[in-house]
């Protein structure tokens, strides 16, 4: 289900406070696809097989499609200049599509906005939705950045999660990607799935540094209501993931990475350098500004969240028809928008700056640094900067701050 809010006209026209201030802010895109080759049990996300999609739909028009909403994204921001500091292709599964396909949509975003000197392109694939080939029509097309999703290196993790690679592939994948020319590779991991052991976990991650990304993402598995893994839960075919165990994996986590050179930067994100972290997810964490393109999809401008029809033939729909695809939007208080800036860059190494806390969470951030939740030494500069464990306590720490 979309969540409620306040109609977006059908121009897709802002208000004017969320105008203020567009090009001080870093900009960028996210772009969403919404194909997958098959549904994974544990996966949420606003995603379709070909079975599902119905009439008024197609990933052979997709490109088309979404390239009408970044038209509409340059009508509704107007003349600003907005150079594109990131673009991020999502989903489902990106790579279902031709890989012309997605330098079309890139291209067109150069069009209309113009990238950044340096701007970072990603996208994410699935290791056996890519080739030689293909990972080099994209690199000659401007991507300039990988994310594999590699999960487990245990196949009966992998049949758990409904993954379909093969352990060995992510690895060949980013190989290939290094070949074509891709300097920056993530792998993204999965930990605390049932029936995984800590040898498991130990030999995926062993697997992941083995192949030699530059980056690491590493989150907990959630049951997600809704899933075909959440009906398993339920259903007492599989337990329900252990706090205490996922507590324990990420621990294991962070100390071979830290091993193998890779920093925690966020409390899920490892990278080898400073230029291997991903700066489009920092865009988000820092308060930046992105439109998101696709059926689902998310956007943010100047205090102005939205977010657009769900499915793939509504969203096609919309845009035929000249009008923004987007369901409903909120305007972020200015409270709401202190309590969103804690609870992003408390995640961060950078932390938190100890002035722009409220007053009332004083006693709170006190409390946590006599627990050993936040680095000493940055406090003493006036920063508020989780320890490890403070790393495994954030959420409850979060809630404690912004009470």
């Amino acid at each position: 289900m979309l969540p409620d809010g306040d109609p977006v006209p059908a121009s897709g026209e802002l208000p004017p406070s969320a105008l203020d201030g567009l090009g001080s802010r870093p900009f960028g895109f996210y772009v969403h696809v919404p194909f997958c080759a098959t549904r994974c049990g544990y996966c949420d996300f606003n995603t379709y097989t070909s079975a599902e999609l119905g009439p008024g739909a197609s990933q052979r028009d997709y490109a088309a499609t979404a390239i009408e909403e970044v038209r509409l994204a340059r009508r509704v921001l107007g003349d600003a200049a907005l150079p594109v500091q990131t673009v991020f292709f999502g989903g489902g599964t990106p790579t279902l599509l031709p890989a012309a396909d997605l330098v079309r949509m890139l291209q067109a975003i150069d069009k209309e906005f113009g990238l950044a000197p340096g701007a970072e392109v990603t996208t994410e694939a699935n290791p056996e939705s890519v080739d030689r080939e293909y990972l080099e029509t994209l690199r000659a097309g401007g991507f300039n950045r990988m994310s594999f999703g590699m999960q487990s290196a245990s196949e009966h993790v992998l049949q758990v999660l409904d993954r379909r690679h093969t352990p060995g592939r992510p690895a060949q994948a980013v190989r290939e990607a290094r070949e074509a020319g891709f300097d920056h590779v993530n792998l993204d991991l999965i930990y605390s799935t049932p029936g995984e052991t800590d040898a498991d976990w130990r030999a995926t991650l062993e697997a992941a540094l083995a192949a030699g990304p530059d980056h690491i993402s590493a989150y907990s598995l959630i049951v997600e209501d809704g899933t075909r893994l959440a009906a398993r839960v339920r259903r007492g075919e599989l337990p329900m993931p252990d706090d205490d165990v996922a507590a324990d994996r990420y621990l294991i986590a962070d100390e071979m990475l830290s091993a193998a050179g890779l920093r925690w930067y966020e409390i899920s994100n490892w990278a080898a350098s400073d230029e291997a972290r991903c700066r489009h997810n920092l865009l988000y964490w820092t308060g930046g500004d992105w439109w998101g393109v696709g059926p689902g999809a998310h956007g943010h401008v100047g205090g102005t969240r939205w977010w657009n029809v769900k499915h793939p033939a509504a969203y096609a729909g919309r845009l035929a028809a000249g009008d923004s695809p987007g369901y409903a939007r909120e305007e972020l208080s200015a409270a709401d928008r202190a309590v969103e800036r804690i609870m992003l860059e408390l995640r961060l190494d950078s932390g938190f700056p100890l002035a722009d806390l409220p007053p009332q969470a004083r006693t709170a951030v006190a409390r946590a640094l006599g627990d050993g939740l936040l680095e000493p030494e940055a406090f003493k500069r006036g920063q508020a900067v989780l320890t490890l464990r403070g790393r495994l306590l954030a959420d409850a720490l979060i809630v404690d701050l912004t009470a």
